[in-house]
């Protein structure tokens, strides 16, 4: 989630690329940096740790005179946010640029190769590795190299490139991450999205899945990976500068829904071996210590707590390791038994928070084992862990969660199953499969982002409530619980959500004629029972919305309005129904005049117990 500009035109590039990523500063902002090709044909590149302004501050009074520029804004994924892991990264003479966003899965081969054939690389990134193999396949055809080269990659990537011996051509390419071209009089333009050149131009074309780019100042080409030249279409864009930074969206929130499968596809990325095993890198423990472990408690606060409540699920199942989970806020005040045989996953976001921090730091004090599931490269979080997996979500700026969350449920699987195959409780035809069927995850949440319309529309009618209720059995109750709190959040009702088997334990006495009910009834085993909980609230007046699986009639009598979702495996279905929850809980909101972006008396990270 990385923010790239590249331009070739009349105008100085540094202006325009730099106005370019403080419109993507929200894509990344681990680090920026900045290249500029100059009329000696020397490639100039300034580059800096941390916010957009260190990088201003380092160009104050410097001169990059050029009319070719490529620019970018990091998240860092590979190698910690520092000067010399900032983008753009060189070749061993210098004569390439290139910016990079993505995750390179064969970025070790990659390297150990480039090493053993005598270059030299600087950074801990997968981004220098391109660098060099597009420097020894380069002939004077800077796209043919390029080309080249994006057919050994393996993972996601949008790649944009420049070579101090082609003063007229900006390179880009793409795999499973967006790239858009900006079409100019005499300029052009490449963006992650056309946020970056709105200022310039409303004329864009989409560049497809493994698609090159040839940028001149006079036009565009686009080619596939055989160098076949390929049609595109143009569009225009109808939405000014003020709205940029959203990139056409009313909040922020509604953009961080719709870029959920882009950051799951980056957080799944590159977890599995050529040998077929799962391997997460980050995860620094030894498999004899990860043999020994007798339980697992995960601690967490707000959102993170309903994905660590999945996590429990997964891992219970999957390795056979008791597991709890704990309020972050409560753990460390109950006295709880750890110690060397137990494995404590914190969940943060931010990786700040400070009830995890301060749980996290109780754990290791009785000798537990901890790892870090954050967002966040060097975050407190992640560096007082004995372990991180990073989510690679990228930014969100809205207060309320959505793809951070999104992310973690796909983390806590993957720890899960990582747990599982060091352990032998899964062998490896199993683990594969379960991989498989993550990996298919984003294609699905990208089609369930399709059938919102109807959902949209009755949170609208019914956002005059003010209470509603969410229901849901077996992984559906931490969707519930995740639900209920979305809608407080962003709408200030009062919802609650309960294990559907509770309701008739007291919280069916809060059902009225007409009271909202939103259930999670995806297909699982307790479906039958599920059903039955469902004639219950009917049959006292609930108004149900019900969340269902494709072809799965079983509820279909009882419920007011059924919103479906794809059939995936019913352990994975949380990261299907989280986003009917949101998007319920989004229009909600709007729909009584609220900013969902900002609620009221909530901050992103709560950095104070």
């Amino acid at each position: 989630m990385c923010g790239i500009v590249g331009y070739v035109g009349e105008q100085p590039a540094l202006d325009v690329v730099m106005q370019g990523l403080r419109r993507l500063e929200y894509r990344g902002y681990d680090s920026a940096g900045v290249a500029v090709l100059g009329s000696d044909d020397e490639l100039r590149i300034a580059r800096k740790a941390g916010k957009l302004a260190n990088l201003d501050a380092e160009l104050a009074g410097t001169e990059l005179p050029g009319t070719l520029g490529v620019g970018h804004t990091r998240w860092a994924t590979h190698g910690a946010p520092t000067d010399r892991n900032a983008h753009p990264h060189r070749d061993c003479s210098g004569a390439v640029a290139v910016v990079h966003n993505g995750t390179l899965e064969n970025f070790a081969e990659l390297r150990e190769g480039l090493t053993e054939r005598g270059h030299s690389l600087s950074s801990d990134t997968d981004t220098e590795a391109v660098a060099h193999l597009i420097e020894e396949r380069y002939d004077g055809d800077l796209a043919a190299a390029v080309r080249e080269v994006a057919k050994e990659l393996e993972g996601s990537f949008v790649l944009v490139v420049a070579h101090r011996e082609q003063p007229d051509l900006v390179i880009g390419a793409r795999r499973n991450l967006p790239l858009v071209v900006g079409l100019g009089d005499g300029e052009n333009f490449l963006a992650s999205d056309v946020t970056a050149f709105i200022a310039y131009t409303r004329e864009a074309r989409a560049v497809d899945q493994d698609q090159v780019v040839e940028l001149r100042r006079d036009g565009v080409r686009v080619t596939d990976l055989d160098g076949n030249d390929v049609e595109g279409e143009t569009y225009h864009v109808d939405w000014d500068t003020a709205a940029a930074e959203k990139a056409g969206y009313e909040y922020f929130m509604l953009k961080e829904i719709d870029e959920q499968p882009e950051a799951v596809a980056e957080t799944i990325g590159g977890r599995l071996g050529r040998d077929g095993r799962l391997r997460l890198d980050e995860l620094a423990i030894s498999d004899e210590d990860i043999r020994g472990f007798q339980q697992v408690v995960i601690v967490a606060c707000g959102s993170s707590y309903h994905s660590g409540l999945v996590g429990k699920y997964a891992i219970e199942r999957w390795t056979r390791l008791p597991t709890q989970v704990e309020i972050a806020s409560e753990f460390r005040y109950r006295d709880p038994v750890v110690g060397r045989d137990t494995l404590v996953i914190a969940i943060s976001q931010s990786g700040e928070t400070a009830d995890t921090l301060e749980a996290l730091r109780h754990a290791r004090q009785q000798g537990a084992w901890v790892m870090a599931v954050t967002n966040t490269v060097g975050s407190s979080i992640a560096r007082e862990s004995d372990a991180v997996f990073y989510t690679r979500s990228g930014p969100e700026i809205a207060v309320a969660s959505t793809k951070a969350v999104m992310t973690q449920l796909a983390a806590v699987y993957l720890v899960g199953l990582h747990l599982a195959q060091i352990r032998g409780t899964r062998d490896g035809d199993e683990v594969r499969s379960h991989y498989a069927d993550l990996a298919a995850i984003p294609r699905l949440i990208e089609d369930t982002l399709t059938r919102m319309d109807p959902l949209r529309k009755i949170a609208r009618d019914i956002s005059d409530a003010e209470r509603v209720l969410f229901l849901g059995r077996h992984v559906g109750y931490p969707m519930a619980l995740e639900g209920a709190l979305k809608l407080k959040e962003l709408a200030y009702v009062s919802a609650e959500g309960f294990p559907a088997g509770e309701i008739k334990h007291g919280p069916i006495a809060l059902i009225e004629q007409g009271t909202p009910v939103v259930v999670l009834a995806t297909r699982h085993a307790l479906s039958p029972k599920l059903v039955t909980n469902v004639q219950e609230i009917k049959a006292r007046g609930a108004r149900t919305i019900v969340i269902a699986t494709d072809g799965d009639d079983s509820v279909t009598p009882y419920a007011d309005h059924v919103i479906r979702v794809p059939d995936t495996k019913s352990l994975l279905s949380p990261l299907l129904t989280l986003v009917p929850m949101q998007v319920f809980s989004a229009e909600f909101a709007m729909a009584r005049g609220l900013d969902v972006d900002q609620p009221r008396n909530l901050a992103k990270s709560v950095t104070v117990e």
